[in-house]
C-alpha cells in the first residue's frame, strides 16, 4: 500500500504514534516511504459504529476530495491480500463480504420490516437481496457516495423514530432491536437495508472474505461485540478455557512489529511465549474433547 490511511479516534492516541506531524484537522505520522496515517479527533457523541458514513463523507468533503474510491475497515481487521485486489475490486461495484450469519431471505419478517419503514419515509427498494453484509468493511467509488448518504440519513431517522440510540454500543441496542418492528438495531442493519433502496450495483465476496466459517485470502475479522480482540485477550485463560487463539488472533501479533512497532521487545516476547502455549493447550483441550 502506498498512500494515506486516515485514522477517526477519540481519546488518546496510542504509544506508538509519535513525533506527529501537524496538518490541516490532523496529525500526520510517517509509516514509511509513501505511506502515511492521519489522525482525525473525532467529537462526535455517537458510538463509533455509528458514524462510519459521516467519517467518509467527511474525508471527502474537507480532507481527501480527489481520491477516487474510499475503503473503510473496522480497526478489529488484518488485511491479508495485495493492495491492487481492494483498487480491482471496486471498480465492478460497491465492495463487501458478507457476514458470518449471511442468509436473510426476501420474504424474511426482519428484511420486510425494514423495507417498510424505508417505504414509510418515502424509499423505495431497487433490487431484491437475501445476503447480509458485514458493516466492517465497504469500498466505495466517489460516484457511488450517495450510498453514504442515505446509509447516514437512515441511522438518524431510525434514532428520530426511537428504533435506536446512535450514541450506544450496537450489542447493547441488538436484543431489542432483533424482535420489535421494524427490526433495526445497529449500523449493519441499516447498512444492508441502504444496499436493497440504492441502484449501485454491488461486488461481494462470501464470509471466508473476512475469515467467517473458513479461513479465505482477503481479510481476518474479529468481529462482534462479545469476542474479545488479540490485543486484549488474556489468551492462556481463555485457552484453559477451551477456547484457543483464533486465526485473526495469530494474525494480529504477525503484523504487530512491524512497519509499526506495537510493543517493546520484551512485551512482544511475552505475548508471542503466551500465544504459542494457548495454541498448544487449545490442541490438547479439543484433543482431550474429542474434537
Amino acid at each position: 500500500f502506498r498512500g494515506v490511511v486516515w485514522a477517526g479516534y477519540r481519546g488518546v492516541l496510542p504509544d506508538w504514534a509519535q513525533s506527529l506531524k501537524e496538518g490541516q484537522g490532523y496529525q500526520e505520522f510517517f509509516v514509511a516511504e509513501d505511506c502515511l496515517i492521519r489522525f482525525v479527533e473525532l467529537t462526535t457523541p455517537k458510538f463509533l459504529n455509528n458514524c462510519k458514513p459521516d467519517f467518509m463523507l467527511n474525508l471527502w468533503e474537507n480532507y481527501c476530495p480527489d481520491v477516487e474510491a474510499l475503503f473503510y475497515f473496522d480497526p478489529d481487521v488484518v488485511n491479508k491480500c495485495r493492495w491492487g485486489f481492494y483498487e480491482e475490486w471496486v471498480t465492478e461495484g460497491i465492495a463487501l463480504c458478507e457476514d458470518g450469519y449471511p442468509e436473510l431471505a426476501f420474504n424474511h419478517p426482519r428484511r420486510v420490516g425494514w423495507l417498510k419503514f424505508a417505504k414509510s419515509h418515502g424509499y423505495s427498494c431497487q433490487k431484491t437481496l437475501e445476503r447480509v453484509y458485514n458493516a466492517g468493511f465497504i469500498g466505495v467509488k466517489q460516484s457511488q457516495k450517495s450510498v453514504l448518504s442515505l446509509w447516514q440519513k437512515l441511522l438518524e431517522t431510525s434514532e428520530a423514530a426511537g428504533h435506536l440510540s446512535l450514541s450506544k454500543a450496537h450489542f447493547d441496542e441488538r436484543p431489542k432491536g432483533l424482535h420489535v418492528y421494524p427490526y433495526i438495531s445497529d449500523d449493519q442493519d441499516t447498512l444492508n437495508l441502504v444496499l436493497m433502496l440504492t441502484s449501485h450495483p454491488l461486488s461481494t465476496y462470501g464470509p471466508e472474505g473476512m475469515d467467517f466459517g473458513r479461513p479465505g485470502s482477503i481479510m481476518s475479522h474479529a468481529a462482534g461485540g462479545g469476542v474479545t480482540k488479540a490485543w486484549r485477550k488474556p489468551m492462556l485463560r481463555k485457552a484453559l478455557g477451551g477456547v484457543p487463539p483464533t486465526l485473526t488472533d495469530k494474525l494480529y501479533y504477525k503484523h504487530a512489529q512491524a512497519p509499526i512497532q506495537l510493543y517493546s521487545r520484551s512485551q512482544f516476547l511475552q505475548k508471542k511465549l503466551a500465544l504459542r502455549c494457548s495454541a498448544a493447550i487449545g490442541r490438547f483441550i479439543h484433543r482431550s474433547l474429542g474434537g
